[in-house]
């Protein structure tokens, strides 16, 4: 009786804005809204060399809407196609086949693995990331300026920091470039980053590293590390990097941030904290973590988990989880959200998200910050206004509308990165030529 309220409570990085009444501006890939969304995700990333437009519409029109194991075998079956054609030789004879079918096909483990969190002990979660990543690193190596993955340990915690360097040119060393720093949020791979952020970043002349904290999919899968709201000890490491170990190619004055989706948050949080950022790019502006569950809440169950009644909230969360009639967005949600904050308690999980609001920090962010909204991303509906008022002139707020309009622009990835970079071109200046 709650999935029809609950359906705004769980989002994530690549969440289904799809609570806007308005009309969808694009054609559906699936009459499931997630689905659709979720499949937006991998298409998009086409432009990028990171899928391909024909093999994406063929799966789309197999996956039968709201089978979430259908979802999974059907990009499964894609991912080992691809790998299969990879691993051809005749089509390894240049580079170019090389890193255009590994990295389509480590984009297909990836969303292969999107759906199957509910139970932890399946060996699907950590043998499809296996694969995804060893599919990424033949890509990476076959890029003209090779990607490296790095390791960075964080002296402020117990964890590692999972990170991916890519310079704008290594040969040429007396050149040092604007760096760009990516994380993404609650779901999303440094991966998917690269396709999004990075390959845009380095036509332009910009090095770029991605990187992955506590929560997310590389470091909760071999740290067994649930979220950490305190961001800065993710951030701050991986700047020590930069400037300790890149010195010859980064240029100290030009440190961008780019936080994905709940990376608004985090990347907000960062820069409170991490004085060395020139620049901070929120995609988009979050305000409180929180209330995206508790404005999808249905009354009777946000009174009962204020009046401290939290093992009556898990129960009945759990019951939605397991009812025939419950929406894909809200299994999902339960499900991840469960793993990415590394607690069997759906209560727990809330209340963990009470500590994910910039209101007790913003004022300490002394950068520029870009503040994107989106006309369908109905989950942080109003929360990047709020992050842009709170600035105030630091900000610069911009709504993405219509087929832009989507959660973390899905889809629009050449309007996103034309956005982003004319505004850091205003804000910082061009690679050589700063203002």
């Amino acid at each position: 009786m709650y999935a029809g309220p609950l359906v705004a409570t769980m989002t994530h990085c690549l969440a289904a804005g799809d609570n806007s009444t308005q009309e969808e501006p694009m054609l559906q890939l699936s009459s499931d809204s997630t689905f659709h969304f979720d499949m937006m995700a991998p298409f998009g990333l086409a432009i990028a060399g990171g899928s391909d437009v024909g093999p994406m519409l063929g799966i789309a029109q197999d996956i039968e809407a709201g089978n979430m194991e259908s979802f999974t075998q059907q990009f499964y079956k894609l991912a080992s196609q691809t790998k299969a054609q990879a691993e051809d030789p005749d089509n390894s004879y240049d580079a170019v086949n090389v890193r255009d079918t590994w990295f389509s096909a480590s984009t297909y483990f990836r969303k292969a693995a999107n759906y199957i969190l509910a139970n932890w002990s399946d060996p699907r979660i950590d043998d499809f990331w296996a694969e995804q990543t060893a599919a990424f690193d033949r890509g990476l190596a076959a890029l003209p300026t090779p990607g490296s993955r790095v390791r960075i340990p964080a002296t402020g915690g117990n964890f590692t920091v999972e990170a991916v360097w890519y310079a704008a040119s290594e040969n040429d060393q007396a050149t040092r470039a604007p760096t760009l720093i990516v994380g993404n949020g609650f779901d999303a791979a440094q991966e998917d980053s690269f396709h999004v952020y990075c390959v845009p970043a380095l036509a332009r002349g910009w090095n770029c590293i991605t990187y992955e904290g506590p929560g997310q999919p590389t470091v909760r899968r071999n740290q067994n590390i649930g979220f950490i709201p305190e961001w800065e000890l993710v951030v701050a490491p991986v700047v020590d990097f930069l400037l300790r170990e890149k010195a010859h190619l980064v240029d100290p004055d030009m440190l961008a941030l780019v936080g994905n989706s709940l990376g608004g948050y985090l990347a907000a949080r960062a820069a409170a904290f991490e004085p060395r950022l020139a620049a901070v790019l929120l995609v988009d502006g979050m305000w409180d973590f929180s209330a995206v569950f508790f404005n999808g809440l249905p009354a009777p169950l946000v009174a009962m988990f204020e009046a401290g009644n939290h093992s009556d909230f898990d129960a009945g969360v759990s019951e939605l989880r397991r009812s025939a009639n419950v929406s894909t967005e809200v299994a999902w949600g339960i499900d991840q959200g469960l793993w990415a904050f590394n607690t069997h308690s759906p209560s727990d999980m809330v209340m963990q998200s009470t500590q994910y609001r910039v209101q007790g920090f913003i004022d300490k962010i002394m950068v520029p910050v870009f503040v994107g909204d989106a006309e369908f991303d109905g989950f942080f509906d109003g929360q990047p206004q709020l992050v842009s008022d709170a600035l105030g002139d630091k900000a610069t707020l911009h709504k993405f509308t219509g087929v832009a309009g989507y959660h973390c622009q899905v889809g629009a990835g050449q309007e996103l990165a034309r956005v982003l970079f004319a505004w850091l071109n205003k804000t910082l200046g061009r690679p050589g030529n700063k203002h």
